[in-house]
């Protein structure tokens, strides 16, 4: 009897049950169609440029010929690089004085008009 049930046991064991199967199938399924919107998302995401909108990644930042230099003579920067002379320290109390003046010309400084468009300089 003890050789007769080890045998059945034995032919069983490598068998999956059909629970097993769709299971595993269902799961292998899932993770294709994940997959595969995931791709489908990023590339519309991608293509509609709505990629670039993160700025506060470095990642994603556009790449330099795809980014638009919209310079006024109104926009200041100070070098990074550099000695700090005298001449540098005036120029950049000359534009911060400009800068805070433009700031204090708003009557209402909660109001919408330091967050129009035109105040923000889109």
């Amino acid at each position: 009897m003890t050789d007769s049930s080890s045998e059945k046991k034995s032919e069983k064991s490598p068998k999956m049950s059909s629970g097993s199967r769709n299971l595993l199938l269902l799961g292998l399924g899932a993770t294709f169609i994940t997959l595969l919107f995931t791709v489908i998302t990023l590339k519309i995401y991608h293509d509609s440029g709505d990629i670039y909108l993160d700025r506060s990644r470095p990642g994603f930042l556009p790449k330099t010929e795809e980014a638009e230099q919209d310079k006024d003579d109104t926009d200041y920067e100070l070098s990074d690089s550099g000695a700090i002379t005298g001449e540098v320290l005036d120029e950049y109390l000359e534009n911060l004085v400009k800068e805070l003046d433009r700031l204090n010309d708003f009557s209402e400084p909660f109001g919408s008009k330091p967050l129009s468009d035109e105040s923000l300089g889109i």
